[in-house]
């Protein structure tokens, strides 16, 4: 049993001229078969000829070039074509003349240089043949040959448009890992944003507010310790963010650790937001991505209410169903708004964007106190 499974992969790992010899094998021992002698393709009436020497010669020529069918087509087809001549010549009309359609499929899919060379090629030969055949045969019809010329037309237009399909969804394929890997980008370029911009601005806070402290030394202490922590998590973030970048990351969870909110919550409390913090229900056992989409609205309301609402009362409320998450950030209008860096407005439209992939809800606006109100309904379990 173990090696009929393995069978498969030890036939993709041999040469393809061996994976492709025994087709011309088949249909070698198929034409020796009694019973079909003369009853192959015949064209130009050449009177039968028996089976000797020189039609077991015709007969190799014929099949075992199918071997470089895919490997160098138009050898293949050189060599059948003329195994094919010489057995209407000969008047043997074998079956291994369906050879020639063979080869003809096969150089029309797999020739990728010189086609049209090729073609013109097999078509000086066949009227040189046509002739040769009208002369020694007893006179068949000119209608004849044409109708041969054309199903000869047909099986390099039947691989020639094989090929174009096979083309075709190579090129869709490409275009589909393109969109893909950009789709990618821009998913960590949106994790970067909301991991650099939260931590980055939460120092910002903090050293700021440390200016002021130089007369109260434990408070100072405070301050920068709190800088280094959040530091510190921000290098710990990018880890785990270019972790993903990397193929052999493993299984490692893109979800937050159980209690990273509370820890957020705890960061903004100390760069001197007042912050509320409410969480009911229990996170259902897979999420999805929906946890992870949580946690970046509420880092990035956090973010928004440090930079544009600094000091102004802020509360989070997350509320975890059985379908799912439900995040509402609520900050008052009334902060100083100093030591504030500007936003690109990027953050709001990426969460936006994350919600609507999971087929949630997202709103931000400003709120009834002039102050700003974010909002999402994130659906649980419809992530990967």
């Amino acid at each position: 049993m173990i090696a009929l499974r393995r069978f498969p992969d030890l036939w993709r790992r041999l040469d393809v001229t061996v994976r492709d010899l025994p087709l011309g094998v088949l249909l070698l021992a198929v034409s020796l078969l009694p019973v079909l002698q003369r009853h192959g393709t015949r064209l130009g009436g050449v009177a039968d000829r028996p089976f000797d020497a020189g039609a077991a010669a015709v007969l190799a020529l014929e099949c075992l070039p199918l071997a470089l069918r895919r490997r160098w087509p138009d050898v293949c087809l050189a060599l059948v074509s003329l195994g094919f001549a010489a057995d209407q010549l000969r008047g043997y009309h074998l079956v291994s003349g369906a050879a020639l359609l063979v080869a003809l499929v096969s150089t029309g899919l797999h020739l990728e240089r010189h086609r049209r060379t090729a073609a013109l090629l097999f078509s000086a030969a066949y009227v040189v043949l046509a002739v040769a055949l009208s002369r020694l045969g007893s006179g068949e019809p000119v209608s004849e040959f044409v109708t041969f010329y054309l199903l000869a037309t047909i099986g390099w237009g039947a691989g020639a448009w094989l090929r174009a399909a096979r083309v075709t969804e190579a090129e869709r394929r490409l275009r589909v890992a393109e969109d893909t890997r950009a789709a990618e980008r821009a998913r960590i370029a949106r994790e970067l944003h909301d991991v650099v911009t939260h931590h980055v601005t939460a120092m910002v806070v903090q050293a700021e507010a440390a200016r002021y402290l130089t007369a109260a030394p434990d408070r100072l202490d405070q301050a920068l310790t709190a800088v280094t922590d959040t530091g510190r998590r921000a290098i710990t973030d990018l880890r785990h963010l270019l972790d993903l970048l990397d193929p052999d990351h493993g299984t490692e969870a893109r979800t937050p650790p159980v209690g990273r909110l509370l820890t957020l919550v705890e960061q903004t409390r100390r760069a001197g937001q007042p912050v509320e913090f409410t969480e009911d229900g229990t996170p259902a056992a897979s999420t999805g991505s929906a946890d992870l989409v949580a946690y970046r609205v509420v880092q990035e309301a956090l973010t928004n209410a440090l930079k544009h609402a600094h000091g102004s009362r802020t509360s989070v409320q997350v509320s975890h169903g059985t379908k799912e998450i439900t995040v509402e950030v609520t900050t008052a209008g009334t902060g100083s708004g100093a030591a504030s860096p500007g936003g690109s407005g990027r953050g709001l439209a990426g969460l936006r964007e994350r919600v609507d992939v999971l087929g949630g809800d997202f709103s931000a606006c400003p709120g009834a106190d002039g102050g700003f109100l974010v909002r999402a309904r994130i659906p649980a379990g419809s992530g990967s």
